[in-house]
């Protein structure tokens, strides 16, 4: 999987090939998105798993499409967002 950092030392003989890990500044580009317009605390977004975070991202950027229906002036969602890596 591009774009994922490589897995812990040692973890090869559990797990073929390490364990992949979430590109941290994925994940707090997420925890900004969802901690900003929810106003949760990073606690309660860091207490989310991968695909419920993902899921609230998804749903802010659709509010946000229909509060901002105009291309002209619409909002960068999250999910459109390109990976810096």
């Amino acid at each position: 999987m591009p774009g994922l950092r490589q897995g812990f030392p040692g973890t090869s003989k559990f797990y073929r090939g390490g364990i992949r890990l979430y590109p941290e500044e994925e994940l707090y580009k997420e925890m900004a998105f969802i901690s900003y317009y929810f106003h949760w605390g990073s606690d309660d977004v860091m207490g989310l798993d991968h695909v419920t975070r993902r899921k609230w991202c998804g749903e802010i950027s659709r509010i946000n499409e229909s509060l901002n229906p105009s291309k002209k002036n619409k909002e960068k969602s999250i999910l459109d967002m390109k990976p810096t890596r």
